[in-house]
């Protein structure tokens, strides 16, 4: 392949403002010179190359890496969770006890999971920026931009049979084309139980010293077998050691470390403010859930786990920008840069953007429900369907199709009860935001309170039927018209608003995208062309050491041990979340307890890295990263190597365990193999 050709030499000047192990890179912009100077590591197309084909996306969220020739993937328990709470049932609890397929007959296929393997990159940004022209206003450019993408994927699709993205990076600045392979059948191997996988809690959750055999492993088929990899990622199984350096392949989520002051207050005083009480109502809605019962417990417990982590996460973002020092540092910077330009309209247009979005907030035309996303999806899908690709929403693209009737059409479990609490509580914050005199608040919920009205909804939708939604969907829009459908009718209602409000945000988008097109070709003029962009949920290399750190006075080792795991358990009195499973207890004396279990390093990671390979300087699988501690979380906005770490399972841990503790030998032969 030649997508990387050129890159390891055309792009190798470092940002004068990029420091220590900084950076979420670009597959097709390394920063060789800089790991030449600071690491004496020399980078090679073969090596990149190997790297990203060896890497996974996954579509519900997180990174994975193939390692082994028959199909392998390894990632964290708590990005395969979605599927193993889709593959449980009340009476085999794999989330929560764990799985092991000891034949290829035994392996679970995963109801609507789709892996994403990168194989090429291409530079669009003339064909998309030749789309726009100075004389159209900001609707069209926006609209004028979206079908020049549409039409670059669509094309590229047809060509190439790839799914085909045009990624938007430095907020406007540059569009790259990204190619990917799609494994869709895809089954589960092996999981750990729960106490495994999340020892500690949500109470250890983001600390270190952590104790957790966060990993599962599927394996990908094609036409009904083991999919044949010519690249997956030989092992080293010493694993990392205290000073390598390292580095991770994955698909960090999203940072926002391109914003400008402007922008970052808005992030601090009305965004993310409002994101945190959100996520605190979910967890409290879905904790009284819990306590109904052990089978509600296990319904709500996998969407449950996922917002007290975001609410971690977005907690320590804000403490971040509540920092006064932060913000002041931004300040001097964005000076700085500022000196070196003529025109500052494009920081005086994004000031002027958020301003706009303040004034949107109590506004919204959708609701946070699984069941109602279906019916929403159908509906403007019928009225997409009678355009052409690339006028329609992005999501609707033919490019998108796939992917979006994978999880249209899946066919995991949805249950009534905790359906019908959802969408209640979506209905009381709908009114509670808009008001109860509104006139759209007044047609959801049809002279009825939110849970008289959650309930004749539920009761009257058939959106419950993987069959159902696509008999609906192949009606197009006779059908939805026809439709009487309880969820359809309230999708149908709130339409109109949902259009309206997207193509104002939309417009916003653009003006926000022409705004940072211009702070980014300042940024290059004045720090090289190599300043990498935030991240997108596409693929990133970052890199850094095997380190400890300095905490209130302690020194923190940069490795845990199979025996320390056992340690915390007994300092903790073997009490709710630190009880580790009896699988465990009953291996003990055949465990080598000096294993290391869990390490940390310096790489610049955020959320999508879950799953994360990490490799060695050959490129061998050292670890797999599985969250970052407390004083990371800053890394939407900045990255910090004083204390702020990765966290990751040790390569040698789960080699050892799945020998001594799963009895599952014969797995273990296939990694790297």
């Amino acid at each position: 392949m030649r997508t990387l050709t050129a890159t390891l030499c055309a792009h190798t000047l470092f940002c004068c403002s990029v420091f220590a192990d900084e950076g979420m890179w670009l597959f097709n912009a390394l920063p060789a010179q800089q790991l030449k100077q600071q690491h004496d590591f020399t980078v090679t197309e073969a090596w990149s190359e190997h790297l990203m084909l060896s890497s996974v996306r996954f579509n519900s969220g997180g990174s994975a890496s193939f390692i082994s020739s028959n199909g392998l993937v390894l990632t964290n328990h708590h990005v395969a969770s979605d599927t193993l709470y889709k593959l449980s049932t009340p009476e085999r609890d794999l989330a929560s006890g764990g799985y092991y397929a000891q034949t290829l007959a035994d392996e679970l296929p995963a109801p609507d999971l789709e892996l994403n393997q990168l194989v090429s990159i291409e530079d669009v940004t003339q064909r998309i920026n030749a789309s726009v022209t100075d004389s159209m206003s900001v609707a069209e450019a926006s609209k004028a931009r979206q079908a020049a993408m549409a039409t670059i994927e669509q094309a590229s699709k047809k060509a190439t049979g790839l799914r085909s993205d045009v990624v938007t990076l430095y907020g406007g600045g540059r569009y790259h084309l990204y190619r990917y392979k799609r494994y869709t059948d895809v089954r589960l191997v092996w999981a750990p139980e729960a106490k495994a996988a999340f020892f500690g809690g949500d109470a250890d959750n983001f600390e270190y010293p952590r104790y957790c055999l966060d990993v599962t492993i599927f394996r990908v088929y094609e036409d009904g077998k083991p999919a044949q990899l010519e690249n997956f990622l030989k092992v080293n199984p010493a694993g990392a050691q205290a000073g390598d350096l390292v580095f991770v392949s994955g698909n960090p989520g999203r940072t926002q470390r391109i914003l400008t002051t402007a922008a970052l207050e808005y992030q601090r005083d009305h965004r993310m403010p409002r994101v945190l009480d959100l996520l605190r109502r979910k967890e409290i809605l879905l904790q009284q859930y819990g306590l109904s019962g052990p089978e509600q417990a296990r319904r709500g417990h996998d969407e449950l786990f996922g917002i007290q982590n975001s609410r971690k996460a977005y907690t320590g973002m804000l403490a971040g920008l509540q920092d006064p020092s932060f913000l002041a540092d931004k300040r001097n910077k964005e000076a700085r840069l500022k000196s070196t330009v003529s025109d500052l309209s494009p920081w005086e247009t994004i000031a002027e953007v958020t301003q706009a979005r303040i004034g949107l907030q109590n506004r919204s035309g959708s609701l946070r429900s699984g069941l109602y996303r279906f019916a929403e999806e159908l509906v403007l899908l019928a009225t997409e369907d009678t355009k052409p690709s690339e006028k329609r929403l992005r999501e609707f693209r033919d490019s998108n199709r796939q992917s979006l009737e994978q999880s249209l059409f899946s066919p995991a479990p949805l249950y009534d009860d905790l359906e019908r609490l959802q969408l209640a509580d979506e209905l009381a914050r709908f009114t509670e935001t808009r008001g109860g005199n509104d006139e759209l608040v007044q047609q959801v919920l049809a002279g009825k309170g939110p849970r008289e009205r959650a309930a004749e909804l539920i009761a009257g939708t058939n959106m419950f039927s993987a069959e159902a939604r696509q008999a609906l969907a192949k009606l197009g829009p006779a059908g939805i018209a026809d439709s009487r459908d309880a969820l359809i009718g309230l999708a149908k209602i709130l339409e109109p608003e949902y259009r309206a409000l997207r193509e104002i945000t939309e417009e916003l988008d653009e003006r926000e995208r022409q705004a940072y097109a211009k702070i980014t070709e300042a940024k290059f003029a004045a720090e090289g062309d190599s300043v990498y962009p935030d991240a997108t949920f596409t693929l990133r290399l970052a890199y850094g050491l095997v380190k400890g750190y300095e905490e209130d006075g302690q020194s923190i080792p940069p490795r845990t041990t199979l025996g320390g795991a056992f340690q915390h358990e007994a300092a903790h009195q073997r009490l709710e979340d630190w009880v580790l499973p009896d699988s465990y207890e009953a291996a003990k004396d055949k465990l080598d307890l000096d294993t290391p279990l869990n390490f940390v390093c310096t790489a610049d990671i955020i959320g999508g890295n879950s799953g994360s390979p990490v490799v060695d300087r050959q490129g061998q699988l050292v670890g797999v990263i599985f969250d970052g501690n407390i004083q990371s979380l800053t890394a939407d906005f900045y990255h910090s190597e004083v204390q702020g770490r990765a966290v990751a399972v040790h390569i040698a841990a789960v080699l050892e365990v799945l020998d001594k503790v799963y009895n599952a030998a014969e797995l273990k032969k296939q990694i790297g193999k």
